[in-house]
């Protein structure tokens, strides 16, 4: 599946073909760069715009050769340019160019995985209100806890894609940022104008104080950030999963006529896409990782970051993209069981409630420790029991009785009182 996705946009911007157009791009704005500052003739930049041109075969057969990709693809660009090519590169290193033109592959994969994100969003912000009332059981160690609502649960949700998006904007900033300062970054045979000027041509900012690469803090910066995505995804995803269990059935996964779930067991409806996220998200950590040991390179540049960086940069960034249309047409298609939920809230007569009872009761002057003891007994004499029933064991206790009337007693299985503060949380996002 993610082999065919690749040939979406997202994947395009990772092939060779790409990879040398942004090159040429570089190269280009620092010809027009140094024409502008009268350092080579208008005319030659004028044809070079006009001839330069590369076939990326024939880079990947003259890099079979030299055993250098940058001076590959410069030999075809210049076989097609002639004469005028000898300003190309002029004062330059590859790290140049290649820097370059990764920050501007960064940042088109930016742009293409913000606007997937701001679809999830509208996505989770659209079901969260349209499950603004939908009551269920809050859980926490797995343990049924207190009344939520599964729209709350989306706020959640929100709120955490909501600080997702701010963090892409900030990595968008971190990484559009170029380096045309040639060999070791000090500007010796390139004016640092050039940068400038080139830079502001290519959507970049020249790199604050670059050696002769971008320093790799931004790029694993890149890659932890994605990382992170990936973890909230997988949260969600891990989610969904628990709650499609078959003993909780409260959510599951859309379910297509002709799908099988298993080649043995006809029954089976299994969560394999948000398994697939679960999974995916795994090898973002771990490209994270490896982006965190590419920063330490030797003195002002080594290469033990490159062969790295040409699988962790196209994988976490098709993953990431990948991921987010997953879950935004996952959630969109998402099947929600109401009545499952009221079902599951309400086992054992309504345990869930035993905090407001043991709060009444306080209320009423027993100390916090006997209403507590008096609670439990009752809440665990009903747990796990075929006709368990807690809501019965209070009202069939003369202890119980002699502090709270059968209405004070009734009020405290209402789940609305567990709700009345949600609309504060909705209006902070919006829903």
């Amino acid at each position: 599946m993610i082999e065919r996705y690749t040939l979406a946009p997202m994947g395009n911007l990772w092939t060779d073909a790409y990879k040398f157009k942004t090159w040429l791009d570089v190269e280009i704005a620092v010809c027009e760069a140094q024409a502008e500052l009268g350092h080579i003739p208008a005319d030659a930049v004028a044809e070079i715009k006009a001839k330069a041109k590369f076939d990326p075969q024939r880079v990947l057969e003259i890099e079979a050769e030299v055993k250098h990709d940058v001076i590959a693809f410069l030999t075809n660009v210049n076989e097609n340019v002639g004469d005028a090519g000898r300003y190309i590169h002029l004062g330059l290193t590859s790290s140049d160019v290649l820097d370059t033109g990764l920050a501007l592959q960064l940042v088109a994969s930016l742009s293409l995985i913000q606007e997937q994100l701001e679809q999830l969003i509208q996505a989770v912000r659209h079901r969260a209100q349209e499950h603004r009332y939908t009551v269920m059981v809050g859980r926490s160690h797995g343990i049924h806890a207190e009344p939520i609502t599964f729209g709350f649960k989306l706020a959640g949700w929100l709120a955490e894609l909501l600080r997702h998006r701010d963090r892409l904007c900030q990595l968008q900033r971190t990484v559009a940022v170029g380096k045309i300062s040639g060999a070791v970054g000090t500007y010796a045979n390139v004016d640092p104008r050039v940068e400038a000027i080139a830079c502001q041509k290519l959507g970049l900012q020249p790199d604050t104080a670059s050696t002769q690469v971008i320093s790799r803090d931004r790029h694993a910066d890149y890659a932890q950030t994605l990382a992170l995505l990936g973890a909230s995804l997988e949260r969600f995803a891990v989610e969904i999963r628990n709650l499609q269990r078959t003993d909780v059935l409260e959510v599951e996964e859309f379910f297509s006529k002709g799908q099988k779930g298993s080649s043995a067991m006809p029954h089976k409806r299994n969560p394999i896409r948000s398994e697939r996220l679960t999974g995916l998200a795994r090898v973002l950590r771990g490209n994270a990782l490896a982006a965190l040991e590419n920063v330490a390179l030797w003195h002002e540049r080594d290469i033990s970051h490159s062969a790295v960086e040409r699988v962790i940069l196209p994988d976490s960034s098709i993953l990431s993209h990948f991921m987010l249309v997953e879950m935004t047409d996952l959630v969109q298609t998402l099947q929600i069981y109401p009545e499952n939920m009221r079902r599951n809230m309400n086992c054992y007569g309504g345990v869930i409630f035993s905090q407001r009872v043991l709060l009444a009761l306080v209320e009423k002057g027993l100390t916090r420790e006997a209403a507590y003891a008096l609670v439990q007994k009752h809440a665990h004499a009903a747990w796990n029991q075929p006709n368990g029933d807690f809501a019965a064991n209070l009202k069939g206790d003369p202890e119980i009785q002699r502090y709270l009337t059968p209405e004070e007693l009734e009020a405290c299985f209402n789940p609305e009182h567990h709700l009345k503060h949600l609309e504060e949380i909705y209006q902070r996002l919006g829903i």
